[in-house]
């Protein structure tokens, strides 16, 4: 099941397992908090990830609706990670794993159809605002080499029906530049939540949920701080992490 560097880890608050590769792809906190933020359940319609990498948010995202989840992933390697994770945690007949571009995929799964679209897109704008990574997989995962931040709004409104959510997780100097453009593509902005490393330090994420063709009028959510002084998880972010000690 295994292949080259590949291992099997659990993701504990959900007593599932996902497989990672440090070479290819390895799940960080940002997908995890995404997927805490996310507005659940989903009742009645579907679900798509954008930019879905090796399955993680989809996964999280299954012990918490019954919703069909389409999970879009350009690179092979990756896509063929999330498929068998999904397999292995018997998923199969909730989550499709779907390798495509994130660009043309609007007319293969129904514009205006789903409920909720999540995306946690590539964070730098180009490969001159940050450090040029050599290795591929991350390159296109971290830089917009394959879908701008515009491409991951765009087609998230295109996917949605009217009252439908859209999550991302991003960048905090890159906020503003966000919300504008969910609003020009009819995402009105309505929870906003800040990251913080430590308490006292500048937020390094931001989670923002917008609503397709929704009246004006934000949330801000208490922030979350995700260390102790001692580099420890604060309890909030072990809770979502390994689930709540009894």
């Amino acid at each position: 099941m295994l292949k080259g560097d590949e291992r099997l880890d659990y993701l504990l608050a959900e007593n599932m397992r996902i497989i990672q590769s440090p070479t290819v792809f390895s799940f960080s906190l940002d997908a995890v908090l995404l997927a805490h933020f996310t507005y659940l359940p989903v009742r009645k319609g579907s679900i798509v990830d954008l930019c879905s990498g090796n399955g993680i948010i989809p996964l999280l995202l299954s012990k918490h609706t019954e919703a069909p989840i389409t999970a879009v992933e350009i690179q092979p390697r990756l896509a063929d990670m999330a498929r068998r994770s999904v397999a292995y945690n018997k998923l199969e007949d909730q989550i499709t794993v779907l390798e495509a571009d994130i660009r043309n995929t609007a007319p293969a799964l129904q514009k205006e159809k789903h409920s909720l679209v999540t995306c946690n897109p590539p964070y730098f704008a180009s490969l001159e605002t940050s450090k040029f990574n050599e290795n591929e997989h991350f390159r296109i995962a971290r830089h917009e080499v394959m879908c701008t931040l515009e491409d991951a709004v765009r087609v998230s409104s295109e996917l949605l029906k009217q009252g439908g959510k859209a999550s991302f997780v991003h960048r905090p100097e890159r906020l503003l530049e966000l919300t504008q453009l969910m609003q020009k593509y009819r995402l009105e902005p309505k929870r906003i939540q800040f990251v913080h490393p430590l308490e006292g330090r500048d937020a390094n994420m931001v989670l923002v949920e917008g609503t397709k063709d929704a009246r004006p009028g934000v949330r801000y959510l208490p922030p979350i701080v995700v260390h102790q002084e001692d580099g420890e998880y604060t309890a909030e972010v072990k809770e979502i992490l390994y689930g709540k000690v009894e």
